[in-house]
C-alpha cells in the first residue's frame, strides 16, 4: 500500500477496503502461543503504553461499546485486562481527505467526542489521562488509561490556537502529517515533497508543541521532515508506531538506522508497529504488489469498475497474505535495542489500525504476553521489559512537560 495497511486505500475517488476485521482472541489462538508464568506476571503488574491504536475510528465508523467483549476488531476492556494493556494512545486519526477543511478540526473533535464517550459509559474501568502521572494513578486505580494522540496535524488548520483547544482536550501528541503532504509537513507516502520536508508553519508548530507540552510524533513524515523535527525541536520526539527499514528496505515510512541514532541521540523513543507489512519485507512485497495491480487494473477499466472491485474482493483468495510472526516483531524490538539502547524502544502496535495484517501470535491486545516471552526468551530482564513496554513513553513524556514548563 502507498501508506499504512489500515482502513481504507485510496485511488482516484474510489476507496477501497483493504483487510477484512480482524477476529476477537480465543482461547485456541492463547493456546497456540504459550506463555510463562514470569511473562503473565510481567504483563499484569507493568504499566503497557501503546503508542497507537486506532479505537476511535472504529467506532466512528461503526459504534460499538468496547467497555465490554466486541465480536470483532482488536481492542476491547476484557482483552486489554486479559493482555495487562493499561494505557493505550487513542488515535485521533483524521483522513488526509478533509486537509484544509474545516471538517478536518470537526472530525478530531468528534473522535475525541468518541473516547469521552467510552469512559462515560465505564468511568470504573476506563479515564483519559493527561499527564504520566495519571497515568500512573490510573494504573493503581486498576483502569485503563486512554491517553489522546493526533494522527494528522491536519485539524490544526493553521491556526495555533487550535493547539490550544486539542490540549485542553488532551491531546498529548500530534503526528505531523498522514498519507499526504499537508499545510505541515511532506508525508513518507506522497511522491509530492512540496516543503522538502517541514514547512514554515511546521516549525512554528513544533515549537509550539513544545513551549505547551505536546510530544511531536514523526511517524509518517518524510526522511527530510524527519531531521528538520530533530533540528528545531527543543524536547525528545517520538515515532508513535513505526518500525524498521533494516527489514523492509525502501519503505520509507519506516526508520532506518542513522534516523535511529538520531533519535536517540534526541531523548526520543521508537514505539514498534505490529502491522506484518511494518515488519516483513514479504509482507511489505506483498502489498506493494498489490497496489500496482489494482493501480494498472483502474488505468485498463476505470476506478469504479465493477471489474476492478471483483479483483479487489478475491485478490487475497488469489495470493494469501504472507503474515509475519510474533518473532519478527521482538526481532525489530531487538535490532532497535542493540543500536540504539533499551532506554529508547517501546510499542506502537496499530491495533484497530492495520486490519487483518497482524503476526500471528499477536492479534489482538490480549496478546501483550506472548510479546513479552518473545523478549524473555532473549535474555532481556524484567526492568529492561518494563522500559520497551511503557515506562521509556513515560520518561519522554516527563521530558517534554518538563521542556514545556520551563519554556
Amino acid at each position: 500500500m502507498f501508506f499504512d495497511t489500515r482502513r481504507v486505500h485510496v485511488v482516484g475517488v474510489v476507496m477501497v477496503s483493504i483487510f477484512a476485521a480482524a477476529a476477537p482472541v480465543n482461547a485456541e489462538l492463547l493456546a497456540s502461543t504459550p506463555t510463562s508464568t514470569r511473562a503473565e506476571t510481567l504483563a499484569t503488574s507493568s504499566i503497557i503504553v501503546d503508542g497507537h491504536i486506532d479505537v476511535p475510528h472504529r467506532v466512528f465508523d461503526q459504534w460499538v461499546d468496547v467497555t465490554e467483549s466486541t465480536d470483532g476488531g482488536d481492542f476491547d476492556y476484557p482483552r486489554a485486562k486479559l493482555g495487562g494493556l493499561n494505557a493505550p494512545f487513542m488515535s485521533i486519526y483524521v483522513p488526509a481527505a478533509l486537509d484544509g477543511t474545516a471538517e478536518s478540526t470537526a472530525r478530531a473533535h468528534t473522535l475525541i467526542d468518541h473516547v469521552e464517550a467510552i469512559v462515560g459509559r465505564a468511568p470504573e474501568k476506563f479515564a483519559i489521562a493527561r499527564s504520566p502521572a495519571e497515568v500512573e494513578a490510573h494504573f493503581k486505580q486498576g483502569k485503563v488509561s486512554l491517553p489522546l494522540g493526533m494522527e494528522n496535524g491536519a485539524p490544526i488548520n493553521g491556526d495555533l490556537n487550535n493547539l490550544e483547544i486539542f490540549y485542553q482536550r488532551g491531546i498529548r501528541y500530534i503526528t505531523l502529517t498522514h498519507s499526504k503532504s499537508n499545510a505541515i509537513s511532506d508525508s513518507s507516502y506522497d511522491d509530492n515533497r512540496q516543503w522538502d520536508g517541514l514547512s514554515p508553519f511546521g516549525e512554528e508548530l513544533v515549537v509550539a508543541m513544545n513551549q505547551r507540552g505536546v510530544m511531536v510524533d514523526i511517524s509518517h513524515v518524510s526522511d527530510t521532515a524527519f531531521y528538520d523535527t530533530l533540528r528545531i525541536s527543543t524536547a525528545p520526539v517520538i515515532a508513535s508506531h513505526s518500525s524498521l527499514r533494516k527489514f523492509t528496505p525502501g519503505f520509507e515510512r519506516n526508520m532506518d538506522d542513522a534516523m535511529l541514532l538520531a533519535l536517540a541521540k534526541n531523548g526520543g523513543i521508537i514505539m514498534i508497529n505490529f502491522g506484518s507489512t511494518f515488519v516483513d519485507a514479504d509482507a511489505r512485497k506483498w502489498s506493494d504488489i498489490r497496489k500496482d495491480e489494482i493501480e494498472a487494473m483502474e488505468r485498463k477499466h476505470g476506478a469504479a469498475s465493477d471489474v476492478v472491485q471483483h479483483f479487489i474482493d478475491t485478490y487475497r483468495d488469489r495470493n494469501p497474505f504472507p503474515y509475519a510472526t510474533s518473532a519478527d516483531v521482538v526481532a525489530h524490538i531487538d535490532y532497535a535495542v542493540k543500536l540504539i539502547g533499551v532506554d529508547h524502544v517501546g510499542l506502537g502496535s496499530d491495533y484497530d489500525g492495520v486490519g487483518d495484517s497482524l503476526p500471528t501470535g499477536l492479534k489482538d491486545v490480549a496478546t501483550y504476553p506472548v510479546l513479552i516471552q518473545g523478549l524473555i526468551d532473549k535474555g532481556y530482564s524484567d526492568q529492561d521489559i518494563r522500559k520497551i513496554l511503557g515506562l521509556n513513553l513515560l520518561r519522554v513524556w516527563r521530558e517534554v512537560e518538563k521542556v514545556a514548563a520551563e519554556s
